[in-house]
């Protein structure tokens, strides 16, 4: 029989002991994806060659790309080179260490944790890749489209279904997605005389489409569309005209990663998006 006196004294460690393995994991998937990031919108293979430092082309063994730790432990500089380390690279593993760890604290070592830790990484390196490279990657959206397929069937097994959509809401969902963003890529396209819409956009709603259903994909653009007309007019188009004006430059308008805006809409409507839906549909409409 067990003790009850040493039950207790592991039962904290007990509790922490999933999130513990989440915040882990999560710090080695912010490792990965620190290596989509910087090679996808290259149309560089994430598998070869290994990690290299990008000043002296340093090879980086194993112990050197231990998550968050390696960092700290070389001080921030290439073992190589000398060269600073940005702190980008270990930034980025703690945000996705702690998003998946937040995950399970909230639903539990659970699939459900599993889906929304991978939504939320996928689009964050989405966010990443558009804001600096104006690319969405396929590697991302291709990837969480069958992930959101394949998960959509084995919730549904499972019966952990919610937050996401059932498997066919989910194939629908994604055909609303696709099919919602050409049309606004199409009719910008006409109104502005030229490309509104990359294909990369297309391709990402029809991945959240896959996560949400064709309620809350729609909600996604509106949300999206909203968040982008603010970040651009109170942000980016003063910045671009400042720049303008300082290098005596003629202005014009900057181009609007719309994959910014969307990502961040597509979490906000996963997560709250049927209590935004039904507040409209009751305060609003009064239905």
């Amino acid at each position: 029989m067990t003790d009850p006196q040493v039950t207790q004294a592991f039962a904290p460690l007990g509790s922490w002991y999933f999130p513990s393995i989440a915040f882990l994991f999560g710090a080695c998937i912010g490792s990965f994806l620190n290596v989509c990031v910087s090679r996808w919108p290259a149309e560089q293979s994430v598998v070869r060659p290994r990690s290299r430092c990008p000043k002296c082309g340093h090879e980086i063994p194993w112990y050197e790309n231990i998550p968050l730790v390696s960092w700290l432990a070389l001080r921030a500089r290439c073992s190589g080179c000398g060269n600073p380390i940005s702190a980008v690279y270990p930034l980025l593993e703690l945000v996705v260490a702690l998003g998946w760890l937040v995950c399970v604290l909230q639903f539990g070592p659970t699939l459900t944790a599993v889906r929304v830790a991978a939504f939320g990484t996928v689009l964050l390196g989405i966010m990443i890749t558009d804001a600096t490279d104006y690319v969405i990657p396929d590697g991302f959206t291709v990837f969480g489209f069958f992930f959101a397929l394949v998960t959509a069937g084995a919730g549904t097994l499972l019966g952990e279904t919610l937050p996401f959509a059932t498997l066919y809401d989910s194939v629908i969902g994604a055909c609303v997605g696709a099919g919602a963003i050409a049309i606004i890529g199409w009719l910008g396209e006409l109104a502005l005389k030229k490309e509104a819409m990359g294909f990369g956009d297309v391709t990402l709603m029809a991945m959240v489409g896959a996560f949400l259903g064709p309620g809350r994909t729609l909600l996604t653009i509106f949300i999206g569309a909203f968040l982008g007309a603010v970040g651009f007019l109170a942000i980016v188009y003063p910045i671009s005209w400042i720049r303008a004006r300082k290098a005596g430059a003629p202005f014009a308008p900057p181009l609007v990663p719309f994959g910014v805006f969307l990502a961040p809409a597509a979490l906000l409507a996963l997560l709250w998006g049927r209590r935004m839906m039904d507040w409209y549909a009751h305060d609003v409409l009064g239905l």
